[in-house]
């Protein structure tokens, strides 16, 4: 009795597949037995194809039954599918085998896509500690995470996203320390999530805020394996997606983005130092070019006499007001950051050189803008990365600041303050307060604040998180 027709299947997988360059196929014949190997050879391993399918098959004499040809299959993932999901096996990167004798069909695991090796990602580098970063493969990140939380408590839980692309995300969080409500919120989004297709986590970043049209930050992203492992352990949950070497990690507070791996790898007091040092750098960045606009055009009278009659000498006989020249000077740094970051690496250095010496200074000596102006302006796009993950909020912020400045003086600027503070105050991020643990007081959380304390003084979790598990030891 002849269960499949194998030419006709290999036809019709075919036509699905629109007739694809990558399709393949192979049919052995063993004694009065048919058998058919089906697959895409883009995305799995050849080598191996040879080695657990093709040489066995070639070798042995006789295939007695179903579970005869099973056992020659010398694969560790070898699965009975249904017919109805052949297709989406083989883009699972699976090989289908079909016979003529069983209504039983296999899918084989043998999926491989080219990867880099986990090198220390860019935006992360550390004087000391440990220099892996997640990848652009999955099971790569997965194992990345493995290799340091080596518990059956952590949770992996994969699903499909995008009607297209089918692009695997992993919800990971480690079970009886992560609130279930949170947990239960995020799998909730995820699932309603309904797109043609997931490229990298960042599609999927929107999907998860409660303001979608917020300026600021909701959800934590990292690209080393190790902050995301000590956000696990604090309670926190992560989303890997693949294809995307950023992992999101949510709740999300404020005070993470001040954080960095460095200080947890070096002297608590120079950590709580350097802390202070970037929370002053977020100040100086948003504050700066409205502050001095302010104090040119309507407080010019608080100003000390000598910078007063400085400022005076460099402004005099400029062709723009003090407001078009900030905003002038303001635009030229973003463009050539803009152009910096599409430039081939090799023109980076020719860049620099004409955007700061030849445009800077030229345009100083010809007297379009001021040598203050170019000053201030380029103290606050310096001090804008002391934290490179809040960058395109606090560049936006700079301009928000120079319109108030320019228009309102320090009246605007202090109402700009309050303003956001306020805001930053009433949001929260999957039911953690955005301003934790300062708004509101969590006197527990304060040792891993601006402040830091030793390791060994931290022995409670987060409670910012609220999660199920109140120590770490």
């Amino acid at each position: 009795m002849s269960y499949f027709n194998i030419e006709k299947q290999i036809q019709l997988l075919k036509q699905k597949f629109n007739n694809c360059v990558d399709f393949a196929y192979r049919i052995y014949q063993k004694q009065d037995k048919k058998i058919g190997l089906i697959y895409l050879k883009s995305i799995i391993d050849q080598s191996l194809l040879s080695e657990a399918i093709y040489l066995p098959m070639q070798t042995v004499k006789q295939i007695e039954d179903f579970n005869n040809l099973k056992n020659i299959i010398k694969c560790a993932d070898v699965k009975i599918t249904q017919k109805e999901n052949m297709v989406k096996d083989i883009l699972d990167g699976k090989v289908i085998v079909l016979t003529d004798f069983s209504k039983q069909i296999l899918a084989v695991d043998l999926l491989k896509f080219p990867t880099r090796t986990p090198s220390e990602p860019p935006t992360s580098p550390v004087i000391q500690g440990p220099r892996e970063g997640f990848v652009e493969d999955l099971q790569t990140n997965i194992t990345l995470l493995r290799r340091r939380i080596k518990s059956e408590n952590l949770v992996l839980d994969v699903v499909k996203v995008g009607s297209e692309t089918q692009t695997k995300v992993c919800i990971t969080y480690l079970e009886g320390v992560a609130n279930k409500k949170i947990i239960k919120k995020v799998k909730e989004k995820i699932s309603q999530i309904k797109i043609d297709g997931i490229i990298d986590s960042y599609y999927i970043l929107s999907f998860l805020e409660d303001r979608p049209n917020s300026l600021f930050k909701q959800i934590g992203n990292s690209e080393k394996p190790d902050i995301v492992a000590s956000k696990l352990l604090e309670g926190r949950v992560a989303i890997i997606v693949d294809n995307s070497p950023i992992v999101l990690t949510v709740p999300f507070v404020f005070i993470e983005d001040l954080q960095n791996s460095n200080d947890y790898y070096t002297n608590h007091h120079y950590s709580s130092f350097v802390r202070a040092i970037r929370l002053l750098g977020i100040l100086i960045a948003v504050v700066a070019p409205g502050f001095y606009l302010a104090l040119e055009l309507f407080h010019y009278s608080i100003l000390p006499l000598n910078f007063l009659i400085t400022i005076a000498d460099t402004t005099q006989g400029l062709p723009f007001t003090p407001f078009l020249e900030i905003l002038f000077i303001f635009l030229l740094f973003q463009i050539l950051y803009e152009v910096s970051l599409r430039l081939p690496s090799y023109l980076g250095l020719a860049t620099s050189v004409v955007g700061a010496l030849i445009l800077g200074d030229t345009g100083v000596k010809a007297g379009l803008i001021s040598p203050p102006g170019v000053i201030i302006v380029a103290l606050a796009k310096i001090a804008l990365y002391t934290i490179p993950e809040e960058s395109s909020q606090i560049t936006v912020l700079q301009f928000l600041f120079i319109i108030l400045g320019g228009s309102l003086g320090l009246t605007g600027l202090v109402a700009g303050i309050v303003y956001i503070i306020n805001y930053l105050n009433v949001i929260d991020s999957f039911g953690t307060p955005y301003l934790a643990p300062y708004s509101p007081r969590i006197a527990s959380d304060l040792k891993d604040g601006i402040f830091t304390e030793p390791v060994t003084k931290m022995k409670g979790l987060p409670k910012s998180f609220s999660p199920n598990k109140k120590e770490r030891s």
